[in-house]
């Protein structure tokens, strides 16, 4: 944890106050691995107990496909049977797709709900099996599924903390929708002007949505409530936070050149397929984007809690 310079500092974070602060009044220490370590340091976990999260890979892959549902929509059966070339349809499909989620819902609130509730069990039995595992206690994949659900209340609160603190970047969403409908982005001042207003935003949905990812860890533990894992995660994060964006965007760019790699082959492969009747109707790609999805979320869960880990001083390298 951080170590103040004085009791003032101990008692206070120099950094809540209108008083002018210095780096100096607040050390920090960051000695945790570097990036590169840092992401196969997660591989190596999620493979060395494969046994234990495969079969939990498969569940959640169930679960998706059971309560939230697919779909081989219209306007995918249309890019396959256009005259684009092999490239450009495979391009479309994996756009198409991704924005999708390859998700279907009859119902799209009743699937977006119960994408947050799955969501919820995957960070939550993660997180679970993580923490007896670095504790060096065997564990099943039951004991996950029945132990790990304690906490799902808190953690939906932080999560709709998280999602309050997004309203700058929705509020981008809506006002760039509104820029192009209106054509204000092609005056160059005016295009100035939303460039900065879209940096502001993003800057400060960025710097709060910092914290909050590390209270969906802080706040599983036993007997921590939402707002103290909040101000617990806001101090363990001062003067770090930088430094966990830029793990964060190591992750985003590893996820895009995992995705870009698995998915184009896989699609290559779906419009070969789809050229014969017999295979027209099956959604391939929508369920390989369902288990990338999956294998997305169970291995972010096990990167930012294996930051965490080194936050709080275990496991260093």
């Amino acid at each position: 944890m951080a170590k103040a310079t004085s009791k003032k500092a101990a008692k206070k974070s120099p950094h809540k106050t209108l008083k002018r602060s210095y780096r100096e009044d607040y050390i920090r220490e960051s000695d945790a691995p570097g990036v590169m370590y840092h992401i196969f340091a997660t591989f190596k976990i999620l493979f060395k107990n494969w046994k234990l999260f495969l079969p939990f890979l498969i569940l959640v892959v169930v679960l998706n496909i059971l309560f939230v549902g697919i779909t081989n929509s219209e306007y995918t059966q249309q890019i396959v049977s256009s005259d684009l070339g092999t490239m450009p349809k495979a391009g479309l499909l994996f756009i198409t797709t991704l924005t999708t989620s390859g998700l279907s819902g009859g119902s799209s609130e009743a699937a977006t709900v119960f994408g947050v509730i799955i969501f919820l069990i995957i960070w939550l039995v993660m997180i679970y099996l993580l923490r007896q595992i670095f504790a060096g206690h065997k564990v099943k994949l039951r004991d996950g599924l029945y132990n790990a659900m304690t906490p799902l209340i808190s953690s939906f609160v932080v999560f709709v903390v998280a999602l309050i603190q997004c309203i700058p970047i929705f509020l981008l969403i809506i006002a760039y929708s509104a820029a192009v409908k209106t054509e204000f982005l092609t005056t160059p001042f005016y295009a100035l002007l939303f460039f900065v207003f879209a940096a502001l935003m993003i800057i400060i949905s960025g710097y709060l949505l910092s914290s909050s990812l590390i209270a969906f860890v802080a706040v599983t533990a036993p007997g921590l409530y939402p707002l103290p894992a909040l101000r617990t995660a806001s101090e363990l994060m001062m003067g770090r936070r930088m430094k966990f964006i830029i793990r964060l965007v190591a992750l985003i760019f590893l996820i895009i050149i995992l995705w870009v790699v698995i998915m184009l082959p896989l699609i290559l492969f779906d419009l070969w397929m789809k050229s014969y009747e017999w295979a027209a109707s099956i959604p391939f790609i929508q369920i390989c984007f369902i288990i990338m999805s999956s294998i997305t979320c169970i291995y972010s869960s096990a990167y930012l809690y294996l930051y965490y880990r080194w936050m709080l001083g275990y496991d260093k390298k």
